[in-house]
């Protein structure tokens, strides 16, 4: 395990003076939610995420050696056009990670970036796109130290991720990653995200079809959300209950066993949106076409014994979970039943990746 002081660099020389590197990075989908936060982006409790593998950010970052090392200097276009609204973001990432990546106020960066999904789809771009900027960065440190240890490479590169957002961290490598400290894993870690060992061979290829209810903006930042579960009146309930959550799914997603998988995933979902109607203030951000889809979900199940299960984000999207071996069923239920309930009659096929790729 690593701890946060073997991520600072303190010395080292720069014998370049221009390069690029270009990385992809996926978005992830939390089996176990996290909701809540402490410290520098630390998270109150553990979580589990699915890696996806088509709803990704490609960022390419292109550098060049200048003379005035005082500030950073960096150029950001999104989908090929300068976007001065998210300047204020990197800005605030870079600071963060500058004690870690002394280096970076060396360079005059320019950041291309791009989603493979709609932007305004309602998914959240912030965790791939963080990822892929911190694979970015770390490429550049690996020229600079060329001897790193990959395993270095990508702990550092979760670590780094984590502090632009969150569950950025879960976005780096490997099909099924846990983030945050857990008993029962012992080499867990609330600095960086590790990958499940033994995932069962019906996880390898999971599907998951995102239904995108509703595409606008999210009523309340994920931020916010995180931080009214400060002095919430069931938080240390919730805590406790991610931590038993993640050591039962564990042994679910090693062993294969989809009935019980099903009911924490669908639990955890239903128990992110209970803290979000709980908190003060309080907030909805399930929609009715949500509901509707879940109802149908549940109906199916029953009738057709077909292991489909739900999860939600921080929003009224929802992410159909199945194995590929029921994939043509399901897809069918979805443009017969439930296209009616998306906006635009939009959904997103999409399933377990393996994070990160360097393009």
């Amino acid at each position: 395990m690593f701890s946060e002081k073997d991520f600072i660099v303190s010395d080292y020389s720069i014998t370049f003076t221009e390069g690029d590197s270009q990385w992809s990075a996926p978005s992830n989908i939390a089996l176990v939610k996290y909701w809540g936060k402490i410290g520098k982006q630390l998270p109150a409790n553990p979580s589990i995420s699915f890696t996806l593998n088509n709803c990704k950010t490609i960022t390419k970052l292109s550098f060049i050696k200048k003379q005035n090392t005082d500030t950073f200097s960096f150029d950001f276009f999104f989908e090929g056009n300068p976007k001065e609204t998210f300047k204020p973001k990197i800005q605030n990432f870079l600071e963060r990670i500058l004690d870690y990546c002394p280096y970076l106020k060396e360079f005059h960066f320019i950041i291309n970036t791009s989603n493979t999904f709609p932007h305004s789809s309602g998914i959240a771009s912030s965790a791939s796109g963080m990822a892929a900027l911190a694979m970015n960065i770390m490429s550049l440190e690996k020229l600079i130290n060329p001897s790193m240890p990959d395993e270095y490479f990508f702990q550092k590169a979760s670590f780094l991720a984590r502090l632009g957002s969150g569950s950025a961290c879960r976005s780096i490598k490997g099909k099924t990653i846990i983030w945050g400290e857990h008993t029962d894993t012992p080499s867990s870690s609330n600095l960086y995200g590790i990958e499940l060992e033994d995932l069962h061979p019906i996880f390898h290829n999971y599907q998951d079809t995102i239904l995108l209810v509703d595409k606008g903006e999210k009523q309340v930042s994920s931020t916010v959300g995180h931080d009214l579960m400060h002095g919430h009146p069931f938080a240390t309930q919730r805590f406790a209950q991610a931590h038993q959550n993640l050591t039962r799914i564990k042994e679910t997603l090693t062993k294969g066993h989809l009935d019980d998988f099903i009911k924490i995933v669908e639990s955890e979902a239903l128990t992110l949106h209970a803290m979000m109607m709980t908190s003060m203030p309080y907030f909805i951000l399930m929609k009715p076409n949500t509901l509707e889809i879940i109802n149908k979900i549940w109906n199916f199940r029953i009738i057709t014994q077909i292991p489909v299960c739900f999860t939600l984000d921080a929003g009224a999207n929802v992410h159909i979970l199945y194995p590929i071996n029921v994939k043509d069923q399901v897809l069918e239920f979805i443009n017969n039943e439930l296209i009616i309930y998306c906006q635009n009659r939009q959904y997103i096929c999409d399933q377990i990746g393996i994070g990160a790729v360097l393009i």
